[in-house]
């Protein structure tokens, strides 16, 4: 497997698994080099309802990445990737540090994870947040990984807060990039016409669309979404195929899952099933729609 260098702006728990802190240690895992910058260090994630630690000032967040620059490292960086951005004001320093990698590897790609709610929670982040998103971020972005429901409020389309037809989903993934993302991956498809026990995620780029299906599980998992965008970012760069990135990102992401729903326990039992996130056990098939 190629390595690639990952620049990963998120934010970081102490306890648990989200953000940087669901997203590095699979990375490294996979055997890629990971330069973690937090937008905020708390004790937990928000889901719990109480937390604790610091909302990094964007300005701070910048200076992190100046002196990352400093090194003179950024033309060896091959993605960005970035999340749960925390503040408004961070998206700026997201794409200005996209811009900055970029103008010294020009090669190098980035994905954002552009985290807003769920079609179960609704909008969870500061409500000044996706309207930045779509009119600043999106734009500037590579990979785009959306849930579905965050894809229906980038393209204003509010039939795809809960179930959908394929035609919609593939129609705003289309859409999202006409805005500049050349890849688009949607999660937590719910497509009219499909099982109820199942849940779909959807790949599609320039050279066509992928979906592939795995069984539902009975849980909700914080993070589960920040280890998607990331191994699919890092399987895209290591094979530069689309499917085979789906694929694999599935496989892993689907059994860390069930090993946390065996375990009981609420945060991801990320290191337990560390192996399926090094060898995928890519069972699940992939289909090509387009």
């Amino acid at each position: 497997m190629t390595s690639v260098r990952i620049l990963s702006i998120q934010s970081s728990v102490a306890y648990g698994h989200v953000g940087n802190s669901a997203a590095v240690f699979p990375l490294q895992r996979l055997g890629h080099e990971v330069w973690p910058v937090f937008t905020v260090h708390f004790s937990n994630h928000t889901g719990y309802g109480a937390w604790r630690g610091p909302l990094l000032a964007p300005s701070d967040v910048a200076e992190v990445i100046t002196g990352i620059e400093d090194r003179g490292v950024l033309a060896t960086c091959d993605a960005v990737l970035s999340g749960y951005q925390g503040s408004p004001a961070v998206a700026a320093v997201i794409v200005e540090a996209v811009q900055k990698v970029k103008a010294a590897n020009p090669a190098a790609t980035y994905t954002c994870d552009p985290v807003m709610g769920n079609a179960k929670s609704g909008c969870f982040v500061n409500p000044e947040i996706p309207p930045i998103i779509r009119s600043s971020v999106v734009p500037v972005a590579d990979i785009l990984t959306p849930n579905q429901f965050e894809l229906g409020f980038i393209t204003g389309r509010d039939e795809l807060s809960g179930p959908s037809s394929l035609d919609a989903v593939l129609e705003a993934a289309d859409e999202v990039r006409s805005m500049g993302p050349s890849t688009v991956l949607v999660t937590s498809v719910e497509r009219l016409g499909a099982p109820d026990d199942v849940i779909e995620m959807i790949a599609v780029t320039g050279d066509g669309a992928w979906i592939v299906q795995t069984p539902r599980l009975p849980m909700k998992a914080n993070g589960s979404g920040d280890i998607t965008a990331a191994l699919f970012t890092a399987h895209l760069h290591s094979t530069g195929s689309a499917a085979v990135a789906l694929g694999r990102t599935v496989a892993s992401v689907y059994d860390v899952l069930a090993a946390t729903l065996e375990s009981g326990e609420r945060e991801l039992r990320l290191i337990a099933a560390q192996d399926a996130i090094a060898v995928p056990d890519e069972r699940f098939e992939v289909t090509q729609l387009r």
